[in-house]
């Protein structure tokens, strides 16, 4: 399967780095909309102009996508689904039947397949969802996210003018999760759920009221949470908010029995060093199931919903069935 990169940012190198770990897979080079002179990539993996992409249609089996779900997104994964099949990580929940209708039918028009909203979440924890609820369909599903950095929120707020650089961290309400352990099965909104806190380096001469303001109440993102913006300096930036971890869990408490009285607890949980390189890993084992479903004819847009674990993995089914099952 030959893959190639659209975007070379921390996603990017993540897809890069996962090439040790999927021998079935051939990087062809990374398309960037910076100039490629200045792109270094870590293992000498050739760079082009995102603009000469079109050059390269018959050498692509899958296009992954490595853009912010903000504004890059809506708009790439459309357009490139006219010619490539592909796979993006778009992670706006409340915007993906928006995203997938736009994408969906620029593949059946053009007799692509491509893939939106892999990663983990959406990605791993919606099939975590998916499952719980089919086996316990009488129950409470709850998500827990963090304590981390999420890449797509930080992104947004780098959009924001004035600003340099940002970090958020998604952080569990202790109390909300502690209940949900307990099988107390609480009704808990979203801002019961999280707390949100922004680490902004913002410019010189930049307003810094209206840009928390412009944080606290930008829909999908923050408006929903208790959000705190801190600013800090470039400087204290790099020495402690380098790295990029993240992780959550899934849990749904149901009930089991003619009169419920068993009671049942699913949970799946994530712990992540790099939430950029465990991210990359999914978008390479979803682009495999592309790669197949394509070869059996499939055209349109998909989510990680669609696809048969058998799919994503590098082993045979025999393999799986010996081995797996």
């Amino acid at each position: 399967m030959k893959i190639a990169i659209f975007g070379y940012g921390n996603l990017g190198r993540g897809v890069e780095a996962a090439m040790r770990q999927n021998p079935d897979v051939d990087l062809i080079g990374a398309f960037t909309r910076r100039d490629p002179a200045t792109v270094k990539t870590r293992t000498g993996l050739p760079v082009y102009p995102a603009a000469d992409i079109l050059k390269f249609k018959d050498q692509i089996d899958v296009l992954i996508l490595c853009g912010g779900s903000a504004t890059d997104l809506p708009e790439l994964t459309p357009a490139l689904a006219k010619d490539f099949c592909l796979v993006d990580s778009f992670d706006t929940h409340a915007k993906i039947p928006t995203h997938f209708a736009n994408v969906d039918a620029a593949a059946k028009e053009n007799g692509t397949l491509c893939l939106i909203s892999a990663g983990w979440d959406p990605g791993m924890f919606s099939l975590a969802r998916v499952y719980a609820q089919a086996i316990l369909p009488e129950g409470q599903d709850y998500t827990f996210w963090g304590r981390g950095v999420s890449q797509g929120h930080s992104d947004a707020i780098r959009r924001i003018p004035g600003v340099l650089d940002a970090r958020q961290y998604t952080v569990p309400v202790p109390e909300a999760m502690e209940a949900v352990e307990r099988g107390e099965n609480p009704e808990l909104t979203t801002r019961d759920k999280h707390t949100r806190e922004c680490f902004v380096v913002a410019a010189p001469d930049a307003d810094k009221a209206a840009i928390e303001q412009a944080i606290v109440t930008m829909p999908n993102y923050f408006a929903d949470y208790n959000t705190t913006v801190t600013f800090i300096t470039a400087e204290e930036m790099a020495r402690d908010h380098a790295g990029l971890p993240h992780g959550g869990r899934v849990i749904r408490n149901g009930r089991t029995g003619i009169h419920g009285l068993s009671r049942n607890t699913i949970s799946y949980s994530l712990r992540l060093d790099s939430n950029p390189e465990f991210t990359a890993s999914a978008l390479v084992a979803f682009a495999r199931a592309v790669y197949r479903m394509k070869q059996r004819g499939r055209t349109g847009c998909l989510t990680v919903l669609d696809v048969a674990p058998a799919d994503m993995s590098q082993l045979s089914p025999e393999e799986l069935r010996a081995h797996m099952l």
